[in-house]
């Protein structure tokens, strides 16, 4: 077991006055146990004398700036590989059943796949399995040093230090540009799903349709040959009052629970289940945080 994740995982959490008063032990057990390469040290202490000096105001708008605004610098590992997808759900579950296995139960009120949890978590473990768990996320350890390197951030030692514990190769970081946090709209825009697009030779329609080029030339002779009556004020009512349910929408229901199905007596079924059930409540937690932080800047 290596206090040296731990340490890093503290370096890597959202700054507090508890934090300030502990850079010293930080450094002292980065010192003491040496795993992380002198030169690499040196980048942290600058870090360190970042977070020990500045105003704590300071600390967490930057930080929230880096972390929690920009898609590209995020601190949850499954989005930079799954992104909004469905397999990040199951991969979050499978994580927690991972933690679990070995002593950790993690709050519901942070994903399982947050860096430094995952730091947290790695450091119970023997040197071999921390070090092999951490070479897993190496890529985008070493892509994440070399963002924060063109913002010129001193988070990037941690990453590279990260990095290099896991061995990590020397990988190609496509150019993504320095994402501005007062660019609302352009944060808005990259967080956003990516669009569905289709093949060539298609068009968008008057209505927001997708059509190909021989659709729309359809579309326009329709549009140009047919006229539409136009009913009267008192034609549409009384069309209205006689079709009520064709103008109301789908009942919409809240639900109150989520059931995940496992029988008490099946142990493997029941701890699968209910570390499916954790990974989901913690992803609601998530958006809900999400909106949250959308509303307080909007």
């Amino acid at each position: 077991m290596a206090r040296t994740y731990r340490a890093l995982a503290a370096l890597l959490s959202y700054p507090t006055d508890a934090l300030q008063g502990a850079t010293g032990e930080i450094a002292a057990v980065l010192a003491e146990e040496g795993l992380v390469p002198l030169p690499r040290r040196a980048a942290i202490d600058d870090l360190l004398a970042e977070l020990a000096g500045r105003d704590i105001y300071d600390l967490q708008e930057r930080y929230f700036a880096l972390f929690d605004r920009s898609r590209t610098l995020s601190l949850h590992l499954f989005e930079h590989v799954h992104g909004e997808s469905r397999d990040r759900g199951q991969a979050m579950a499978d994580l927690i059943a991972l933690y679990r296995g070995h002593g950790l139960e993690p709050t519901a009120g942070e994903l399982p796949d947050f860096l430094p949890l995952f730091l947290e978590f790695i450091s119970l473990l023997p040197a071999a399995g921390a070090q092999s768990l951490l070479a897993e996320s190496a890529a985008i350890l070493g892509t994440l040093a070399e963002r924060l390197v063109t913002r010129k951030s001193a988070y990037a030692a941690v990453f590279a230090a990260l990095a290099a514990l896991a061995n990590a190769p020397a990988v190609d970081v496509p150019d993504t540009g320095v994402e501005d946090p007062d660019d609302l709209a352009a944060l808005d825009a990259a967080w956003e799903e990516a669009a569905v697009h289709f093949g060539p030779g298609e068009q968008i329609g008057a209505y927001g349709a997708r059509e190909t080029d021989e659709e729309s030339l359809i579309r326009l002779l329709l549009e140009r040959e047919i006229m539409t009556p136009k009913a009267a004020d008192a034609v549409c009512r009384r069309y209205y009052d006689s079709n009520p349910a064709r103008f109301r929408s789908p009942d919409l229901f809240e639900p109150a629970h989520i059931l995940f199905k496992a029988r008490r007596d099946d142990a493997d079924a029941y701890a699968k289940a209910e570390a499916q059930a954790t990974a989901m409540l913690a992803l609601i937690n998530d958006i809900a945080r999400r909106a949250t932080v959308a509303l307080g800047c909007g």
